[in-house]
């Protein structure tokens, strides 16, 4: 449904989004990771057509969003970046104008923005003006304008930005229902909303594509991912590393904390190793100690995405 072709973005000599290339399918939502000035919002508003592209090709349901712009543009719901609107205007005369934008006229626009307003449940606001809208508010108004023609693309950037945490959550499932049957791209910085809603995911840094591919995949990147953690109750932090220690395919215990009564330590595998865990729980079942906890550590997406994007000469600094 959304196909984007080593698209560019230059602003005069900066280059802001440099030779990325993605595709979104029906049934995907599609996570837009990148740090701040990385190029997301740009990103989104070449493939929406509300940037000319400096170089590449996008296209949407088929359709080129620089020479079909209308064809390619009616399948799209985009909610940009600080949700826009007109002040003065009611919610519902503002849904209203967006309808008949979108060609809906007379009972399908009415029916369209009911639908839109009980979904985004703006039922208390509807005949308030946008400007006296909380920030919450005027967000799902704006998002409202993005789904009101039942489109079956989604560009949605920052979805959940300025809502609280009832609304996120709210908001977060909306999105993950309809990507049942849409493309959906979500622009964010929110791991959480990652792992909420997204089925893939891209990062984008300094204007340049450094991941592609599930969150799955992502954490299965970071120097975590593979670790058997284990907490043991009454027994010393040197007992436990001696005991774990020499373990085949594994590395030396690293003590996480050392409290009164329990000792946590990470064993790192040396490989991919799926019986570490097996292991390390035989070793302390034959001492007879108390396991409290044991499990194989997933990896984190903030661990990884950090080592994707920090820069190079901060990770010197660091090192």
């Amino acid at each position: 449904m959304i196909e984007a072709q080593h698209i560019s973005k230059w602003f005069g000599p900066i280059l802001a989004v440099d030779d990325v290339s993605f595709t979104v399918e029906r049934g995907d939502v599609l996570g837009f990771l990148g740090p701040n000035g990385a190029g997301k919002s740009t990103s989104m508003r070449m493939i929406t057509g509300f940037l000319p592209l400096s170089g590449g090709k996008v296209t949407i349901g088929g359709h080129d969003i620089e020479t079909q712009p209308i064809a390619a543009k009616s399948l799209v719901g985009y909610l940009p970046e600080n949700a826009p609107g007109y002040p003065e205007m009611t919610v519902d005369s503002f849904l209203h104008f967006a309808a008949e934008i979108r060609g809906l006229r007379g009972r399908a626009a009415t029916e369209a923005v009911t639908r839109a307003i009980r979904t985004c449940f703006l039922e208390r606001v509807r005949y308030q003006t946008i400007e006296t809208l909380s920030k919450g508010y005027k967000h799902r108004t704006c998002f409202a304008q993005a789904i009101l023609h039942d489109p079956p693309v989604l560009v949605l950037d920052e979805p959940t930005d300025g809502l609280d945490p009832n609304q996120k959550y709210e908001v977060r499932q909306l999105i993950k229902e309809m990507g049942k049957t849409k493309a959906i791209i979500v622009s964010t910085h929110i791991l959480e909303e990652v792992d909420a809603i997204c089925s893939r995911l891209i990062i984008i840094d300094r204007g340049k594509l450094v991941f592609n591919g599930s969150p799955a995949e992502l954490r299965a990147r970071g120097s975590s991912s593979g670790t058997v953690v284990c907490r043991v109750l009454a027994v010393s932090a040197a007992e436990l590393v001696q005991a774990l220690s020499g373990l085949a395919g594994a590395g030396r215990p690293e003590v996480v904390r050392d409290q009164a009564g329990a000792v946590t330590v990470r064993v790192a595998a040396t490989g991919r190793d799926a019986s570490l865990a097996g292991r390390v729980r035989k070793v302390l079942a034959g001492k007879g100690w108390e396991i409290d906890e044991l499990h194989t550590d997933e990896g984190r997406l903030d661990e990884v995405f950090r080592e994707l994007t920090i820069p190079d000469t901060v990770q010197e600094g660091q090192s």
